[in-house]
């Protein structure tokens, strides 16, 4: 996608004109122009000379960004997008308010504070209504003059037939200037014949407007000023994130630290950071210990303890101790240039509401100038004069504002995105930032996003007359040497009590049984309930405890020592902190949210019931939860939030998929919204802010439409007994941008993590019953992968029901095409077992598919064609386990 500045933009209606015009090029595809920014994003084949060439033939000016800086370094890179967002505008506009307000009070002073008044002035202009009128029109030239912007881009764009807002400025202060110096020369014509001076002086008290000449270019200039301030702050949070960007990086070279550039720094470098510098690029420590205040990437103030092994991220500040770091990720590559450049490329892109807005901005201008010019041909034939009908004319032309309209809905996509940035919640474009908030249906994936990830151990049930720490040092013991993710759990248990690891021997990992070694001269064994009952005597109570815990979605592991029965260590990927918490947010919302997972279904049904969520999808592989999403879909808008790896397909599917945790090229390319927290309460928080900024764009579209709506027709002079003077419309129409800008400015104001305004949305999924059961036989059908044309044809399961009961029940009743066959497999412990046997017996000739429970341990196997039972034998054996025979 090519980059380009525009200059010459001056509201909503250059805008359109400036897309429409591009948009015509051959060879472009897509264009989006941002009056905010005034950069312009071009999709397609075209040259840039030919994209320039339509920008100027517009009426305006446009340059490619520098392709150097394209292809160069990132901090080059930066500097640039830095150099884009640097307010050039403001400076300008205030220069011009001074000078425009100093001449401007002079002019005052004498129409209000002489003529009114009665404010002294020197003796030759006492009642020399001619002399008066001269100062008048030649501080009017002067101020039209400081301001001639307007006339120069107004007069341009109409000469491209291409009308803007400085069009209607330019000849509401040009008619007014044009009418009044006829009145001037009607004047002197009066004098030169003979006329009193008292005969002049109605006219010109009542029929000069060189004050609204004036007046309307400097008050127009104020409302420019104070929208450039506005719109400057918008771009805030982007331009504070670019501040941090470090610029240096200390390396070793040669055996001495060195201080070099950041684009200096290759993958592999080792880089030192001393307590209290920012870490330049994304590493991995190798030596020291500290903590990391990641505030920059995630909104979190509490710093991070970071040791050996631990990643640590560019842009965050190293806080205690030093350390030793080798260079992962560098340049564009890192988190932090990656959430700048997604920052960025949102305030790019335009939200949906948007077009409506544009629409109406296209073909403002024109049907104002149209409207002013009917204004004036009624009121002259409605007996007004031409002088009233001028005025209504006139204060037609600079009482509307395209502006707000064009402002409206950027400026609050701006301030919501930095909003979210700050808080560690990414959106890519706007139209992600808008259709968050529009969810009725969120899945979430187990593993990592409900859950930490990770096992670790939950409970300890030591056998009679032992302890627990006794039970956890023989564990360890045995469980240090063995690499299984269950084991995994035990280490870190008895690291975290900072229990002494023993070294065992005559080490055996007995495949799809346990584990073996001898510590002291005592025998210990560890494995499943059925292995370890093998060698020692199992209290019933014991057992009934082991029962209970796998009841709960937890692995029971049995530990014993020469021959005598030492305890359980049960061992769970256990859900996270915030977990049932963000599922109460998402409900309190009016969003129904479903629990999508691969694991069997008791165990999810475990997890489910922790968190609370509304529903549960288990048995579902990662191919298939695109299939689940696409069948959600056909009750409502769905969310779908994963890890962003092999949650992929389904998150690019959902209408809005949202990854938790950051940093990885798959998670930022599939996702439209990227959790930096890994906090499963910033989903919520996405979706509140979503709300909360779609509601401040209805705010400030409605307050453009009202405010063009009601004061056009006042400007008219079609509500009777209300007069308004052109000057009052200038004012009115130069605070109209400012207050759209100051109400997207109050999302800064917004708590995003704070759920005491949530409420649910007015429209809500359909129900789970939609379609009856012959809709839902299809959709199982789909999963199953019976449906030829891989279509299904209603909804999901209804309230009883669940997408594994209802493939369950397809799968019975397929008996007339397919064979069922079941075996019992020994030796699985956890999800990753399940898994091996899954595969293996699925890759055999004649098995369809495989559906293996480590709770049963068992194998439902469908098959296509007779299978021998060696031949499932030696696949299940292959896999590290041990087949039984057919049940």
């Amino acid at each position: 996608m090519k980059q380009f500045t525009v200059t010459g933009m001056t509201c909503a209606s250059c805008q359109a004109h400036v897309e429409k015009a591009v948009a015509k090029v051959p060879g472009v595809s897509s264009v989006t122009v941002s009056l905010l920014t005034n950069s312009m994003a071009v999709d397609g084949t075209a040259g840039d000379s030919e994209i320039v060439k339509a920008v100027e033939n517009a009426g305006y000016g446009a340059a490619p960004r520098e392709e150097t800086v394209q292809k160069e370094s990132a901090s080059a890179k930066l500097a640039a997008e830095e150099d884009a967002l640097k307010d050039r505008e403001t400076p300008k506009l205030v220069r011009r308010l001074v000078l425009s307000v100093g001449f401007l009070l002079v002019l005052m002073y004498i129409t209000m504070g002489h003529n009114m008044w009665g404010w002294p002035v020197p003796f030759f202009l006492v009642h020399n209504h001619i002399g008066l009128a001269v100062i008048q029109m030649l501080l009017a030239i002067v101020v039209m003059i400081i301001n001639r912007a307007f006339f120069t881009s107004g007069f341009k764009s109409l000469a491209h037939r291409a009308p803007n807002m400085d069009t209607l400025v330019a000849l509401g202060s040009g008619v007014s200037f044009g009418w009044s110096l006829y009145i001037l020369l009607k004047m002197t014509y009066l004098a030169t014949t003979g006329t009193a001076n008292a005969d002049l002086m109605p006219i010109y008290h009542n029929e000069l407007y060189f004050e609204s000449a004036a007046m309307i270019p400097a008050l127009i200039t104020v409302g420019k000023t104070l929208e450039s301030l506005s719109k400057g702050r918008t771009t805030d949070a982007l331009k504070n994130l670019m501040k941090l960007a470090p610029r240096t990086a200390v390396v070793e070279r040669n055996g001495e630290q060195v201080q070099v550039g950041i684009d200096e720094v290759q993958v592999g470098d080792i880089f030192v950071v001393k307590p209290g510098e920012s870490i330049p690029v994304d590493g991995v420590i190798i030596e020291g210990t500290t903590a990391v205040d990641e505030s920059a990437l995630t909104g979190e103030s509490i710093p991070v303890d970071k040791g050996v092994d631990d990643s640590v991220s560019a842009a965050t500040i190293n806080q205690s101790g030093f350390i030793r770091a080798r260079a992962a990720r560098i340049g564009e590559d890192t988190t932090f240039s990656q959430i700048i450049q997604m920052v960025s490329d949102a305030a790019a892109t335009k939200a949906p509401i948007a077009r409506v807005a544009d629409k109406v901005s296209g073909i403002f201008v024109p049907a104002i100038i149209l409207i002013a010019a009917a204004v004036l041909v009624i009121w002259m034939f409605a007996g007004g004069g031409l002088a009233y009908s001028l005025e209504r004319a006139i204060s037609v032309l600079v009482i509307a504002c395209p502006c707000a309209l064009g402002l409206a809905t950027p400026v609050a996509i701006m301030v919501g995105n930095g909003m979210g940035a700050k808080n560690g919640v990414l959106f890519k474009t706007s139209e992600a930032l808008e259709n968050a908030g529009k969810v009725q249906i969120i899945a979430l994936d187990k593993t990592g996003t409900i859950t930490a990830g990770k096992p670790q151990v939950t409970d300890m049930i030591p056998a009679e007359g032992v302890t627990e720490e006794e039970l956890l040092e023989s564990a360890y013991a045995l469980e240090r040497k063995s690499e299984h993710p269950l084991a995994r759990a035990v280490v870190e248990a008895a690291q975290a009590k900072k229990i002494a690891g023993q070294e065992v021997t005559d080490f055996e990992a007995l495949a799809g049984h346990g584990l073996k070694g001898r510590l002291q001269g005592h025998l210990l064994y560890g494995g499943s309930e059925k292995f370890i009952s093998g060698r020692t005597e199992i209290p019933e109570a014991i057992r009934a405890k082991a029962r209970d815990l796998a009841g709960q979605g937890k692995t029971p592991l049995f530990f014993e020592s020469d021959g005598k029965l030492t305890g359980i260590i049960a061992v769970a990927d256990v859900i996270k902190d915030d977990s049932a918490q963000a599922v109460r947010e998402m409900q309190n919302m009016g969003i129904e949210v479903v629990m999508l997972t691969g694991d069997n279904e008791r165990t999810a049904k475990a997890i489910g019931s922790q968190a609370g969520v509304d529903r549960v999808i288990a048995g579902v592989l990662p191919e298939g939860k695109e299939s689940v999403i696409r069948e959600l879909q056909k009750r409502g808008r769905v969310a779908m939030v994963g890890d962003g790896i092999n949650d992929a397909p389904a998150l690019t599917r959902a209408d809005t998929g949202i990854a938790i945790g950051a940093g990885t090229d798959v998670a930022i390319d599939s996702a439209d919204i990227v959790l930096m927290n890994s906090k499963l309460t910033d989903v919520s928080a996405a979706i509140r802010l979503s709300r909360a900024t779609l509601r401040n764009i209805h705010e400030n579209l409605f307050w453009a439409f009202a405010y063009n709506v009601i004061l056009i027709p006042m400007a008219a002079g079609l509500y009777p007994g209300i007069h308004m003077n052109p000057m009052w419309g200038a004012a009115a129409m130069s605070l109209s941008s400012f207050t759209v800008c100051m109400n997207a400015l109050r999302l800064n104001l917004f708590k995003v993590h704070s759920p005491s305004h949530d409420r649910p949305m007015r429209h809500r999924a359909l129900p789970e019953t939609a379609g009856g059961a012959e809709e839902r036989e299809n959709a199982a059908d789909k999963i199953l992968g019976n449906n030829p044309d891989g279509e299904a044809a209603g909804a999901a399961a209804g309230p009883d029901d669940s997408y594994h009961k209802v493939v369950k029940d397809k799968e019975e009743n397929k008996e007339d095409k397919n064979m069922t066959e079941t075996i019992k497999v020994e030796g699985m412990m956890c999800g990753n077992c399940e898994k091996h046997v899954k595969n293996a017996l699925e890759a055999l000739d004649g098995v369809t598919s495989a559906e293996v429970s480590r709770t049963s341990g068992q194998a439902v196997l469908t098959l296509s064609k007779a299978v021998d039972e060696a031949v499932l034998k030696k696949a299940v054996e292959d896999a590290g386990y041990q087949f039984t025979g057919i049940a």
